[in-house]
């Protein structure tokens, strides 16, 4: 389908030519604000306002990469006391990447050099944490085409997207680990918990129970 069919504006498209690579989109994300409002907006709200929290940088980073002539994939990661995440995936030859937005430095782009979806996903298991250091990464779904919304015009309209959220918490969700396993995880190391917090923006953390 020719780009301007999805109904963006001249100057939006003249927005996406710049951002001729994944890492492009990535480095647009992290010049982004964390929004912390849980309302969710489409890739063009993202253009209009210059902020996105995860899931809003997942739907943007999809449709950015769909311009690219790759297919708006996205990848959900159910977490255990701390927010899920929202990846859009990317595959380079028989090789997975991802774009995401994320308050956490550590959980954002992955080059294209991973062979399965599983491999992608678990690159992000030991930097995928809490605040207080617990590793939180459970599940995850196989990649979803967002291209079934687009009767809903979902990377255009100004209505909210709850309901793709909504569809991606339904999806069977893939576990990554054992009880046993579990049990017996380390807490993250003082300083990496610094790292993934750099330039965090507090109201928009996970507050984890404790116990």
């Amino acid at each position: 389908m020719p780009a301007n069919a999805y109904g963006w504006t001249k100057a939006e498209l003249r927005f996406f030519s710049k951002m001729g690579t994944p890492v492009k989109i990535q480095r647009y994300l992290n010049s982004l604000n964390y929004d912390p409002d849980c309302a969710c907006r489409s890739p063009r709200f993202v253009i209009t306002e210059k902020k996105a929290h995860c899931f809003e940088g997942a739907l943007f980073a999809a449709a950015a990469l769909r311009m690219q002539g790759y297919p708006p994939l996205l990848v959900d990661l159910r977490a255990h006391n701390d927010d899920d995440h929202v990846i859009a995936v990317f595959k380079k030859g028989a090789c997975w990447g991802a774009v995401a937005k994320s308050n956490f430095t550590t959980i954002r782009f992955r080059e294209p050099v991973y062979n399965t979806v599983r491999e992608l996903v678990m690159s992000y298991f030991d930097f995928y944490y809490n605040t207080t250091g617990e590793k939180t990464l459970r599940e995850y779904t196989m990649p979803i085409d967002l291209s079934r919304f687009d009767r809903r015009k979902w990377m255009t309209t100004d209505k909210d997207l709850e309901f793709i959220g909504d569809h991606l918490n339904a999806r069977r969700h893939v576990r990554i680990l054992t009880p046993e396993q579990i049990d017996a995880l380390e807490m993250v190391d003082k300083d990496l918990i610094a790292a993934g917090l750099l330039g965090s923006r507090p109201e928009g953390l996970f507050k984890p129970k404790k116990g």
